[in-house]
């Protein structure tokens, strides 16, 4: 038995939501944004009790001609607000988002099958050799998490003298907060106790990491190393990628992801006597990789940066998709309720992650000492 798979978002296709309109807010529900018409009707209701408290104007103040002009007529307010920045979250666009199962879920499950069986010599009284199969589960727990807000009379009345409108504000904290989380659980997992639960650097079935050779310079990172030197060192996990698959994943045929630390991937702008970057180098010996950064693989190993060199689907006869990495992501965002108090109203909201599972573990290689 398996669960509908809603939808898939591929690493490369991964976009922000833009120009969508409103009104359409059921559909949302493919790409795991479960937000009932009830929900709605509760959170409109309790918007429009709030917004009977309208935003003052600039009330003129009558002064005079013998008082200094008070400091509040001298400032010029300057539109809008500047948001404290959070880091990049950029799991999708490493292992990209397959919304399948459901928020009350236990665990996401995939089967995997060998065929085994092995052809001797023809004979006419010998035993025939008999094929066979094998099968296996891989199991990873879904965690749940929630965030919530409640926006009380008086705080709305005075936020709105700011120009801010509170509980919009707190809505997009409370989202803003449930995809850091999923984000963090993608690349580092989450431990409960007794779960399982991994994220793109822990997951159990990675190979050991790898480390790169020393440069002229006697150092390994990439920061002291030649253009050849960092050519050398890609095209080394390009050949250990097709050695592993015993020639399954051909660069020229497969499309492939190099995933670098922050730290260490403006280096690939690094030229040669010529003027060619490593960047451009890439473009035109392997022109189906790709290039993405995160600051999670920063001092990953042991305080050491590390890249990764992973390809993103194969064709190998196998029934499910293909993919070499799984992020199971049952629900991104879900209203749990809505409740009305004498003098406030409270929201709470909820996503859902089995975080990420490797299928293909032949098909990525990982380095340190970049």
């Amino acid at each position: 038995m398996s669960n509908q798979e809603r939808s898939y978002i591929p690493a490369r296709q991964v976009r922000r939501l833009e120009n969508f309109d409103a009104s359409q807010y059921e559909s949302l529900s493919k790409i795991g944004i479960n937000i009932s018409r009830g929900a709605v009707k509760q959170m409109m209701a309790g918007s429009l009790a709030m917004d009977a408290m309208a935003m003052d104007a600039a009330q003129p103040t009558v002064t005079t001609g013998s008082m200094g002009t008070p400091v509040q007529f001298l400032q010029n307010w300057l539109p809008g607000f500047v948001f404290v920045i959070t880091g990049a979250r950029n799991i999708d666009d490493f292992v990209g988002i397959q919304n399948t199962g459901a928020w009350e879920d236990e665990q996401v499950v995939q089967g995997v099958l060998e065929r085994t069986g092995t052809s001797l010599p023809y004979g006419d009284y010998s035993n025939v050799p008999l094929s066979s199969w094998n099968v296996n589960y891989e199991a990873r727990t879904v965690v749940r998490f929630e965030e919530g807000l409640r926006v009380g009379n008086l705080e709305a009345a005075r936020a709105a003298r700011q120009q801010v409108d509170s509980s919009g504000m707190k809505r997009q904290s409370a989202a803003l907060a449930l995809e850091i989380i999923r984000n963090s659980v993608g690349f580092s997992g989450f431990n409960s106790g007794d779960n399982n639960t991994y994220g793109f650097l822990n997951e159990p079935n990675l190979s050991a990491y790898v480390a790169v050779p020393v440069g002229a310079s006697t150092n390994t990172e990439w920061s002291t190393k030649t253009f050849l030197e960092i050519c050398k060192d890609i095209r080394t996990a390009v050949v250990a990628l097709r050695t592993n698959s015993n020639d399954v994943i051909d660069p020229s045929r497969v499309d492939l992801t190099l995933a670098v630390a922050t730290a260490a991937v403006d280096w690939l702008s690094t030229t040669s006597d010529f003027g060619i970057s490593v960047s451009e180098w890439i473009q035109k010996a392997y022109p189906r990789m790709r290039v993405v950064s995160a600051p999670q693989l920063n001092a990953a190993n042991a305080g050491d940066n590390v890249f990764y060199l992973y390809a993103d689907s194969i064709e190998d006869e196998s029934t499910d998709d293909g993919r070499v990495w799984l992020q199971a992501v049952a629900t991104k965002f879900q209203v749990l309720g809505v409740q009305q108090l004498t003098k406030a109203y409270e929201e709470s909201f909820s996503n859902a992650t089995g975080g990420i599972l490797l299928k293909r573990p032949y098909a990525v290689v990982r380095y340190f000492g970049v």
